[in-house]
């Protein structure tokens, strides 16, 4: 954003990693889907390495393994 720093409030969109066994971390917060999406297909390409088993899932299939959320912005403390 220009003309001013960007506080929590304004990174609206969570990028979160799960695991094979549903565990979810978040990674980071950004200010724009788009810029979360960009960091998570960074880091899914990263993330692509031989799988155990013949594969992440039955078929070959990729699975994502990281998801973007929106969150409610926080309301600035009086």
């Amino acid at each position: 954003m220009k003309g001013h720093d960007l506080m929590t409030s304004d990174l609206v969109w969570v990028l979160i990693r799960q695991d094979d066994g549903a565990n979810r971390y978040r990674v980071g917060r950004y200010a724009t889907r788009a810029e979360a999406e960009r960091i998570a297909d960074q880091l899914d390409s990263r993330d692509q390495r031989p799988a155990q088993n013949g594969g992440r899932e039955q078929g070959g299939a990729e699975q994502r393994r990281y998801v973007i959320e929106r969150v409610a912005p926080r309301l600035a403390q009086a």
